[in-house]
């Protein structure tokens, strides 16, 4: 097993409230996680048929089962567990008591705002982070491998090759799953949608263009998307709008949260194509974001990233609030800098003031050093403290 970065986080939120609930996208790694911390309770996966008509039918015997608690896998699929669950926790007072699992998050949201507020822990665990891979001895041998193999644990932690596993995910997973849940009857369109999405990917994000291309409506992409949001598919990266400049874009930028599955859904078949792939530099950026993305998640806190970008086109990639301290990132998928790529952040900079800190720039290349009063980041290193 690869050692995830969000084991201390489970722990911790485990001996703080009664129930911790770890969210994600399927085959994230989310069960295995749990099992793993966790090895010492009862594990109940409510996939299966026959436990979860048990736990639907007679919700009270199911959990009575249990009397120090479980871990429940996939438990959105049991709903009806959620008001009972407050019950035996609010009788017992033990904290981690119940541990629970699952794979979309309105399913598991909705259900803890009604009945377990106050009670539990959240998590969401996307797949590897790169400093996982390396720690484990498994970082990717170029920056483009890393882009076209994603993150994905199956792919990692078994022989398969990236191009079948993520085939048989979107089949699976992204094209039943899904689909069904947002009652889309013509599979041809949403597969038409998923790969304009995936061509999107670090751009703003524009929901009537998107209709007019899929064939729907402007209402039916903005269902589509918080779908595939609440999926843990897409991430909408918010701007950035404290007031450095009146004339500053609001529409969020759209990012695929796994590039192995982007490249996949734009037809790459090996990671040497995305030598001159036109999406290469789309697909660095939604990487890097990801890193960023994963280190608040991992820690069981909340995003503090957007980006900022005027009417004029001027543009920093992200902004970090660090407690009110922000960080300006600009990412370069390049191997090497000119003085061009340092623009952004100075005039940001300008800006900012001493609202502004720690400018940072992140590239494809290999050497580390502080350049112009920035310090320069290799993709490498994006893993390590």
């Amino acid at each position: 097993m690869i050692k995830r970065d969000a084991a201390v986080t489970v722990q911790q939120l485990a001996a703080s409230f009664p129930v911790v609930a770890v969210t994600g996208p399927r085959q994230s790694g989310k069960s295995t996680l749990v099992r793993a911390v966790f090895a010492d309770r009862p594990y109940v996966s409510l996939e299966d048929p026959d436990r979860r008509e048990f736990a639907t039918d007679d919700p009270r015997g199911f959990l009575e089962q249990y009397p120090g608690g479980a871990t429940l896998d996939e438990v959105q699929r049991c709903p009806e567990l959620f008001s009972y669950l407050q019950t035996r926790v609010d009788a017992s007072g033990r904290l981690g008591e119940w541990i629970l699992t699952g794979s979309q998050q309105f399913g598991m949201l909705c259900a803890v705002s009604q009945s377990l507020a106050g009670r539990v822990g959240m998590l969401a665990l996307l797949p590897f982070a790169l400093g996982e891979l390396q720690a484990a001895g498994r970082e990717p041998a170029s920056v483009n491998d890393w882009l076209w193999e994603g993150a994905y644990p199956p792919v990692h932690d078994r022989p398969v090759d990236p191009r079948l596993w993520y085939g048989s995910y979107v089949q699976t997973y992204l094209e039943r799953d899904v689909r069904q849940l947002i009652e889309v009857r013509d599979l041809a369109v949403f597969q038409r949608f998923l790969r304009l999405v995936a061509g999107r990917t670090g751009q703003l994000l524009n929901q009537s263009a998107l209709g007019e291309e899929v064939g729907v409506s402007h209402n039916t992409i903005r269902e589509w998307l918080s779908v595939l949001e609440a999926s843990y598919v897409i991430h909408r990266l918010p701007p950035h709008h404290r007031n450095f400049n009146k004339r500053l874009v609001k529409t969020p930028k759209l990012y695929m949260l796994d590039t192995g599955l982007a490249c996949w859904l734009l037809g790459i078949e090996n990671a040497s194509q995305l030598a001159t792939h036109p999406l290469r530099g789309a697909l660095f950026e939604t990487a890097v974001v990801g890193e960023f993305l994963k280190a608040c998640w991992n820690q069981g806190l909340p995003s503090n990233l957007a980006f900022w970008r005027d009417r004029a086109g001027r543009e920093v990639d992200l902004v970090i609030d660090r407690a009110g301290i922000l960080q300006p990132v600009e990412i370069k998928s390049g191997a090497t800098l000119s003085r061009d790529a340092f623009r952004g952040l100075e005039r940001w900079c300008a800006l900012a003031g001493a609202e502004g800190s720690s400018p940072l720039l992140v590239y494809a290349g290999e050497e580390e050093r502080d350049q112009r009063g920035v310090a320069v980041m290799p993709w490498t290193s994006l893993g390590r403290p």
